[in-house]
């Protein structure tokens, strides 16, 4: 998957709505991911949820590869991409300044991260999921290779608050997702682990009004199809 840049796609469908329309799906930390930046840039969205292995005709008709988050944007834009979903929503408003825009670079730097877990940890990740659920033999040894990545998060939140500055950023809400996966695999382990900052970052997060509100369990949109509002709080 390639998040790494912010390209609106060319594809349309007819407009029947004035709000953009979402796919989304509640646990996929690419869904999540997306949902959180909708939502600290105040957008209002109509969310329809779904499950993969039922996937609407009328997202694959604008969506042919079938994976979320997908967002329809009221001209008929198609965004496929969640760190693309991301920058459209904070590019079209971002009340927390989570681009950094006054900072010059911020946001390339933001974007360099983000891509380096993207491309390097989300692999070391699914290596070190699959090895638990399967009870395999290199469970540690792929926990060591994801710890290279954590092992920098920590130092970064030694040095400041959030991951680029003592301001929240973009990278924040990009790679809280799959930090929360990593925590779950192997849950005594992590509690127990030298990474106290990242635990107080990811619990700030965990432990929030906004996430609680992001996690929201919704109708399952072609159970009943019926749109839900989204953000704009």
């Amino acid at each position: 998957m390639n998040d790494s840049c912010y390209k609106k796609s060319n594809k349309k469908m007819n407009a029947t709505s004035t709000l953009p329309i979402l796919y989304s799906l509640r646990n996929c930390p690419y869904a999540m991911r997306a949902r959180l930046a909708i939502f600290k840039a105040k957008q209002t969205v109509l969310l329809r949820d779904l499950v993969l292995s039922n996937k609407p005709v009328e997202m694959i008709a604008v969506s042919p590869k079938g994976t979320v988050p997908v967002i329809v944007l009221a001209n008929g834009t198609v965004i496929e991409e969640s760190l693309e979903v991301m920058l459209w929503a904070l590019q079209e408003t971002d009340p927390a300044d989570l681009l950094h825009c006054h900072q010059e670079g911020a946001t390339s730097a933001m974007l360099l991260l983000i891509n380096e877990f993207d491309q390097g940890f989300k692999v070391c990740l699914e290596a070190y999921k699959c090895a638990k659920r399967y009870q395999e033999d290199n469970v540690a040894e792929c926990r060591e290779v994801c710890q290279q990545y954590i092992q920098q998060l920590e130092q970064r939140l030694t040095a400041h608050l959030f991951l680029m500055s003592d301001k929240e950023s973009l990278a924040d809400i990009a790679l809280i997702p799959f930090i929360r996966q990593f925590a779950r695999i192997e849950r005594q382990w992590y509690l127990q682990s030298p990474y106290p900052m990242v635990r107080q970052w990811l619990n700030s997060y965990l432990q929030s009004a906004v996430f609680t509100k992001v996690m929201a369990k919704h109708p399952l949109w072609l159970d009943e199809p019926q749109d839900v509002l989204f953000g704009g709080n």
